[in-house]
């Protein structure tokens, strides 16, 4: 399998090739040649897999540069039960992403059960044991450099600290994110993490990432790695569980499956699209935004507009903050035929601060065939839906997931089961919860008082030369 670039100017690669790298050279972002097929008969034999199976099973056809007995017990040592073992009363951590129903046709996902509450654990986890395997056999080392608007930077330092020949410099914008989110970060303080605070917001901080990644000299010089969802290996790791909670819910292929993803940059939901693309059975992908509702805006008029940092909203579900969602390209490219010309004419706009409008070219009508269908939340809906879940099931979500839900019952058909992607356990965001419920969420033992570790950060202003100047003089 070989990975090629949404923009068409950079060279076929292998998967470990492109592991490290995140953006392929020419600004574009890697998706494979084609996406393997999953036929009926293949599909069948995959419901009696466990999570680790399953995993071997989908990973395998994307990856075949790493020998197949190494890459199972890369995923065996990945998802365990003792990693994700933050589940709800009456689950089985075995399951690594068991399922909740709430009643008849919908349920909850669990993907938070890892070690940060948060589903960016699913695919980290295993993007930290790809990374050390890789980097061993090459005796090569890695810089790596992200953005987080909350979730990513957790995971990603969780997954990478103390890993040998990885440093993790993570950018994060100042004062944006819930205390425990912050707390989680800035508490580490492991000798190869280096956490950044942005005077800005989120796409500032992911259009430093985005810069600097640009600069190939530099880039190469300092080995410059990534792990956010630009990254191929952080998406194709999400697909595995499409196919889980699809197998969960359903008792035969015949049943189709509609899954609802709180939506900020794209990734969570562009992973189902890639699962759809493989053959799963999935009718409605939808696109729950806040009130950065860029996507949302786009799925129902074709205009693709980011706002901008100074008019992109700090909301309750921060992780969500998001203007320009960076895996949205990956779609698109998808969308138009995988011509790359037209791709590449799109993002010009884009990447100049402007926007592109697909309604009048007939592209925007086929949108439909892919399945993805949209809608938007805000604070009041948002506290709503967390009061009326706690009150309806006995069960509590998080901000973020209470979008999806909010959004979920509007798109909902009856007939068809949909699942809503829980993305981050309620104890991520205890402020907001007790807003909504006027009690402190339950969280781990492991994590009580954790708001009072010592922190180490660096505040900083959006300034690229900056950024370069302490990835220098942190590595020298």
């Amino acid at each position: 399998m070989k990975y090629i670039s949404t923009r068409g100017q950079s060279p076929a690669l292998s998967f470990s090739e492109i592991l490290l790298g995140g953006l392929a050279p020419d600004g574009g972002l890697y998706l494979p040649e084609h996406y393997p097929q999953f036929s009926d008969l293949e599909l069948t034999a995959m419901r009696a897999m466990d999570y680790r199976e399953l995993a071997f099973t989908i990973l395998s056809r994307f990856v075949d540069d790493i020998p197949a007995t190494d890459l199972r017990t890369i995923i065996n040592k990945t998802y365990r039960a003792d990693v994700y073992g933050f589940t709800r009363e009456n689950q089985s951590a075995e399951d690594i992403t068991p399922t909740l129903k709430l009643e008849d046709n919908l349920y909850l996902l669990s993907l938070s059960n890892g070690p940060t509450l948060a589903f960016k654990d699913m695919a980290m986890q295993l993007l930290g044991n790809l990374f050390e395997y890789v980097l061993a056999k090459t005796g090569q080392t890695t810089n790596i450099l992200g953005a987080t608007s909350g979730d990513t930077g957790s995971a990603a330092e969780y997954a990478m600290r103390g890993k040998k020949g990885i440093n993790v410099f993570m950018l994060s914008p100042y004062q944006k994110m819930s205390r425990f989110q912050a707390a989680q970060m800035f508490s580490l303080q492991d000798d190869n993490i280096f956490n950044i605070a942005v005077k800005g917001v989120f796409d500032d901080c992911q259009d430093m990432v985005k810069a600097v990644s640009n600069d190939h000299a530099f880039k190469a010089s300092h080995h410059i790695g990534a792990v956010n969802s630009i990254n191929w290996g952080r998406i194709v790791a999400q697909v595995v569980y499409y196919f889980k909670g699809y197998f969960a819910v359903t008792q035969s292929n015949d049943q189709k499956v509609s899954f609802a993803v709180p939506s900020g940059n794209f990734g969570n939901v562009c992973a189902g699209h890639i699962a759809r693309m493989m053959g799963l059975p999935i009718d409605k992908l939808v696109v729950a935004t806040n009130e950065n509702d860029v996507l949302d805006e786009f799925f129902k008029t074709g205009v693709y507009r980011p706002r901008g940092s100074a008019n992109t909203y700090h909301t309750s579900s921060p992780s969500m903050d998001i203007s320009k969602a960076s895996n949205f390209e990956r779609f698109i490219f998808d969308l138009v035929g995988r011509d790359s010309v037209k791709l590449c004419e799109l993002w010009r706009g884009v990447d100049s601060g402007g926007s592109f409008d697909l309604s009048a070219d007939g592209l925007f009508a086929k949108v439909a065939d892919y399945g993805f269908v949209s809608g938007s939340s805000n604070h009041d809906y948002r506290m709503q839906t967390i009061r009326q879940t706690q009150q309806q099931y006995g069960v509590t979500i998080d901000t973020h997931t209470a979008d999806g839900l909010k959004v979920a019952l509007e798109q909902r058909n009856a007939s068809v089961a949909m699942v809503v992607l829980e993305t981050a356990l309620p104890a991520k965001f205890e402020d907001a919860i007790t807003e909504a419920l006027g009690t402190v969420p339950p969280r781990p033992a492991a994590l009580n008082a954790i708001e009072n570790l010592p922190q180490r950060f660096d505040v900083m202003d959006v300034d690229v030369a900056a950024i370069k100047a302490f990835i220098v003089e942190k590595t020298a």
